[in-house]
């Protein structure tokens, strides 16, 4: 029997992989956005999550038989994220009609569940690598948190079942999204190479040296699908990640292959990215009018502000899945490959040369 579902943020690169990965299973695909995107096989529906009523109005004739949250709204501090992305929640839960079956509600967070959010990022007490499920919250406010309590508000109120995501950083395609490692690295790449400047590794030597992971956003849409299929993982939080660990000095030096430029020598200072593109704007406008590319607004591709807090951390991050894993999702993907898949898409696209 066919299914219904909404994918909240259907644009974005988790919402995209998911919407594609349910069409191609044969579901009906509602895809939920501030300003819907044309997706092949997605039925648009506009709405703004911090609008109420206007949610409401827009999901009355939509009756999903699953619902997956991947979308936020940055704010200018933790306590305005914690009121808007909660409120986006609520709205959207409260604004779905009353399930007459079974209804699923699969919730997309992150690995900040165990970092702290931006303001507080990495600092304080943090639980022991690699992160498990069961370490409880920290002691700090976060809009993860908010978000999920009203998650569990909603699914004790109408009888729902759920499931929360905690990708470590999504290895995606998307545009004018907040978190776009994969994209921003693609541009600086492409930037330096234009430049004919020495890709520079931006952040710390614990980053450089330690181990971490990565989440591919198909790996993410399969985990999100399989927990929505899977009674035993209803009702449980999962992290998800690639399956593979590796080092940024091995990674660092696959992707400037890649892209034919030179990785520099790493000598352990940090470099932002934030700093070394703060004026490239021009020069990809440059780049884009000479090669007929889609997007000409650098800031609508990259997000350094985000890559940096990711390659500054001063602590190792790995994350475990051993509990999807006795569950029986077997996914895998490996991350060099993640981003070299990425960088063709882009280069399809027509988002870089």
């Amino acid at each position: 029997m066919a299914k219904t579902a909404l994918v909240v943020g259907a644009s974005g690169i988790v919402g995209a992989a998911a919407a594609a990965l349910l069409v191609e299973r044969g579901w009906t695909v509602h895809g939920l956005g501030r300003r819907p995107v044309e997706q092949p096989g997605v039925q648009p529906v506009a709405a703004d999550l911090q609008d109420a009523g206007a949610t409401a109005g827009a999901l009355r004739d939509i009756h999903p038989d699953a619902v997956f949250i991947t979308t936020w709204a940055r704010q200018d501090s933790e306590a305005e994220n914690i009121r808007v992305n909660s409120a986006m929640v609520r709205h959207l839960l409260d604004g779905l009609p009353r399930a007459a079956g079974p209804r699923h509600v699969a919730l997309v967070t992150g690995l900040k569940h165990y970092l702290g959010p931006f303001e507080a990022y990495g600092k304080g007490t943090l639980p022991q690598t690699p992160f498990r499920e069961e370490q409880g919250r920290l002691d700090v406010e976060n809009f993860y948190y908010a978000q999920e309590d009203e998650l569990f508000a909603a699914a004790a109120r109408d009888g729902f079942t759920w499931s929360v995501h905690r990708p470590h950083t999504v290895i995606g395609l998307a545009v004018g999204n907040a978190m776009n490692m994969g994209t921003t690295l693609a541009v600086y790449a492409t930037l330096c190479r234009e430049a004919g400047r020495p890709f520079v590794f931006p952040g710390s030597a614990t980053q450089w040296s330690g181990l971490t992971d990565m989440t591919d956003a198909g790996q993410l849409a399969a985990h999100l699908l399989w927990a929505t299929e899977t009674g035993a993982a209803h009702d449980q939080a999962f992290n998800v990640v690639n399956g593979d660990v590796f080092r940024w000095q091995w990674m660092w030096a696959r992707i400037a292959e890649w892209f034919g430029v030179e990785a520099a020598p790493f000598d352990g200072v940090v470099r932002p990215l934030e700093q070394q593109m703060a004026n490239d704007a021009p020069l990809w406008r440059e780049i884009a009018a000479r090669e007929g590319l889609a997007e000409p607004d650098l800031d609508r591709l990259a997000s350094p502000w985000h890559t940096d807090a990711d390659l500054g951390r001063p602590i190792e991050v790995v994350t475990d899945m051993s509990k999807s894993r006795r569950l029986g999702f077997t996914g895998y993907q490996p991350t060099d490959d993640a981003f070299f898949l990425l960088f063709e898409r882009l280069r399809t696209a027509r988002l870089i040369p």
